[in-house]
Parts: structure tokens; C-alpha cells; sequence
């Protein structure tokens, strides 16, 4: 049986197996990929080869993304883009991302394997930078296809000093060069994305699949809250201005404005870097990172705005420096009525019941890309709802299923189209 004839979950499934340890990894006892890394590399030489296999002709463009072309009946067919995100946190699941970049190759295999063109192309895409895992920005590659970089500083560096352009160099790219992965607006039809749910609510309530009708906003900030550092024997506690002792106020200040709104917003702090870091000084300075999310922007902007708030009266009462810079804002992302809609009866088609409809607590790609296109995005469950953790674990039948609910939102949305072009009203564009 030829490559071209096993479409199946069970495959995508697999595939993600294979690629969550070395070399697909630069960590050899946990999956690590981070972005323009070596185990980055391999991956989209890896993925490349499927692509092939699929039908597909596979290329890496100017921001490092791995991207298949399964060509229309036209050679200049508008395109139909499927994918996800092939990076990961460190100490990372497989599937997140990854499986619906590999969802997305079955699809297009699905489709070849029965000599069925469209009256546009396909294309999947694998971003390189969604999680901001290496870099201080996350969506970094999904922002310059959809041509939003805007101001972007891109004189970035990672925690060991290796800048993006070095580290783009060593993929035999060009930081000039990089803006130029972006697509026109007129060629994108729309941008589809299968993904783990990264939650619990489908798993607690039977659901195999998910339609999102949302993806919540976001605010990412970094603190630097400044003390004076001092020897841990002679500084006397009432004099103090510890850094550290500061910084922990400000996280417990920040858990409770997060549990103190509505269920889907949430407030959390990730990452934090105390300085000098010995265990006889009186910490002088620390860095934490701090994340807001919420279904509703205004909600989102609310509780950012009560942080400040807290964190100011706090680095007042204990006479400590605080620099709080917003790093990044992605607003609240509806996805389009139509397409969910068409991804909706797709999810009924293949399972014969109601699709369970639900907004995204977590951040995709998906919505940078609703910039460029209209989005859809389908959810798998994922057991326990556990993500960004080795324990992330899918079911294989719940993959196949994705994949038939994926094949029948493409024939639904094919049927939407002639080769006059769309017939979606204004709106579902």
C-alpha cells in the first residue's frame, strides 16, 4: 500500500510520536523545539518529505515556516490554508500544534489519493514561532505571513545572546528578507487550524470535537521590579528594599485580580528571574512575566488595568522600582460565522450530534491569521486537558474522526466555490 493510500488519524497520531525526541528535539530527555533550532530544522525536513508524499511540493519560506502546495485545477487558484504550529515550550506535549499541522498533511493526502482537485489550491502550514519559546514575542512567524509585523522590533535575541537574524542565517535566511513571507490578502480564501483543546470541557462533557467560535485576547506584560541588593546577614529588615519580597506580593496581587472575574478570565505569572540569585543576598532586581486573558476584550483591559493599579501601590509601599512594558496585545478573535457554520454541519456529518461550540482560552495562530483571511478552528479533546506537559495525550480515534470532520468541511466548503470564484457572502469573507 502506497503513502498516498493510509490517510488516518492513526498516522497523525503517530507522526507527532515520532517527532517528540531527538533529533526533532534539542533536548534529549523531553521534547524541546524551539524556534530556528536544530531540532527545528530536522522537523521541517521531516515534515518536507510527507508533504511529498502527500501530493504536495513543499518549501520553507522567508520566516522559517514549512509550507505544502497541492495545486488547484488552476496553477493561480486562490488557496484554502490549513496548519498550525510546529515549535513547542520546553518539556513540552507532541500534539500541540503539531497534530493539526500532520491533520492537515492527511487531509490534502486524503483528497490526492483520489485525484480530486479543487477550484483552489491547498496549502499546510507549519509556523515556526507560535509558543515565543526561544524569542521574547510569541506568533512571530503567523504575524509576517499575515503581514502585520507593523512596528515590530526584530532585532531580537534569545537567552543565550543569539540574535534572530544570526539564527535565520543559520536556516540560510535574511532578516531583510523577512517581512517578505507575507501573503495577499486577494490569494488567501481562508485559514482553517485543528488543535488540541488544551482544556478539559470537551473531555468532561463526551466530545470528540469542538467548533471554536472564539479565541480569547490577551495581554502579556514584563515587570522589572528594582531593590537594593544587600549582604543577607547585616541588612536589617526594616530597611530593606528586597526586590524579590516585592515581586512575590505583586504575583499573589495578580492571582487574585484574575480569580476575582468571570470564569474565563485568567492571570497568570510564568516566568520569573531574580537577581544576583545567591543565597546571601538580599535580592536587588527581578523580572517576571505576567499574562491576562479573557473571552472579552473589555474584561481583558479591566483586569490589566487593576493589575497596574495593585502592582504601583505595592512597589510604593515597599519603596521598590517597578517598570511594568506591555510585550504584547492580541484583541479577542471571533471566527467567521460562515465558516464555523460549515465546520459545524462537517462536525455533525461525522459524528451525528451537535457539535459542543466553545471559545479558546488559549492563544493560535488562528487569530493573527484572521487578519489576513477568515479563520475557522476545530478542537480535539485532549486527555484530562492536560497541555504544554509530556502528559498530553490524544486518542486515536478522536484523531480519525478530526480527519473525516476535516475532509467534510473541505468538500462543504469546495461546494461554496465554482471556478467563477466564491460564492460565500461578504460577510462569510
Amino acid at each position: 500500500m502506497s503513502a498516498r493510500e493510509t490517510a488516518s488519524g492513526l498516522r497523525a497520531v503517530a507522526r507527532c510520536d515520532d517527532l517528540g525526541v531527538a533529533p526533532y528535539s534539542d533536548a534529549d530527555d523531553h521534547l524541546f523545539r524551539p524556534y530556528l533550532g536544530a531540532g527545528h530544522a530536522a522537523t521541517l525536513d521531516r515534515i518536507a518529505a510527507w508533504m511529498t508524499e502527500a501530493g504536495m511540493t513543499a518549501r520553507v519560506d522567508a520566516a522559517g515556516n514549512i509550507v505544502g502546495r497541492y495545486e488547484g485545477r488552476h496553477s493561480d487558484a486562490p488557496v484554502l490554508l490549513i496548519g498550525s504550529h510546529v515549535d513547542s515550550v520546553r518539556d513540552g506535549g507532541r500534539y500541540d500544534g503539531m497534530l493539526g499541522v500532520m491533520l492537515g498533511i492527511e487531509t490534502v493526502a486524503w483528497f490526492a489519493e483520489r485525484g480530486h482537485r479543487f477550484p483552489f489550491a491547498i496549502e499546510v502550514i507549519g509556523f515556526g514561532d507560535e509558543e515565543g519559546s526561544r524569542f521574547p514575542v510569541s506568533m512571530l512567524t503567523s504575524r509576517a505571513v499575515a503581514g502585520v509585523l507593523g512596528d515590530q522590533d526584530l532585532a531580537l535575541a534569545d537567552a543565550a545572546g543569539v540574535g534572530l537574524a544570526e539564527a535565520l542565517d543559520g536556516f540560510g535566511l535574511e532578516l531583510a528578507r523577512f517581512a517578505g513571507a507575507a501573503r495577499h490578502r486577494e490569494d488567501v480564501l481562508a485559514y482553517v487550524e485543528a488543535h488540541i483543546e488544551q482544556g478539559p470541557v470537551l473531555e468532561a462533557e463526551g466530545h470528540a470535537l469542538g467548533v471554536v467560535s472564539a479565541i480569547a485576547a490577551q495581554y502579556r506584560f514584563r515587570a522589572v521590579v528594582t531593590g537594593v541588593a544587600g549582604h543577607a546577614g547585616t541588612m536589617a529588615m526594616r530597611l530593606r528594599r528586597d526586590a524579590l519580597a516585592a515581586a512575590a506580593e505583586m504575583v499573589l496581587a495578580v492571582e487574585r485580580i484574575g480569580g476575582a472575574g468571570p470564569e474565563d478570565l485568567v492571570a497568570t505569572v510564568g516566568r520569573m528571574e531574580v537577581g544576583p540569585g545567591v543565597p546571601n543576598v538580599v535580592p536587588g532586581a527581578v523580572t517576571f512575566s505576567i499574562d491576562v486573558r479573557a473571552g472579552v476584550g473589555a474584561v481583558r483591559d479591566r483586569a490589566a488595568d487593576e493589575i497596574r493599579v495593585a502592582l504601583a501601590d505595592i512597589a510604593a509601599r515597599r519603596t521598590v522600582g517597578l517598570d511594568l512594558t506591555l510585550q504584547q496585545d492580541l484583541p479577542a478573535t471571533p471566527c467567521d460565522s460562515g465558516l464555523s457554520r460549515l465546520m459545524a454541519e462537517a462536525v455533525r456529518d461525522v459524528t451525528g450530534a451537535e457539535p459542543r461550540v466553545l471559545v479558546s482560552g488559549a492563544g493560535h495562530d488562528a487569530m493573527v491569521m484572521a487578519r489576513l483571511a477568515p479563520v475557522a478552528m476545530l478542537f480535539l479533546r485532549c486527555r484530562g486537558g492536560v497541555s504544554h506537559h509530556p502528559a498530553e495525550a490524544v486518542e486515536v480515534d478522536d484523531a480519525q474522526t478530526a480527519l473525516e470532520a476535516m475532509t467534510a468541511f473541505v468538500t462543504r466548503f469546495e461546494h461554496t466555490w465554482s471556478d467563477a470564484g466564491p460564492a460565500l457572502t461578504e460577510e462569510e469573507r
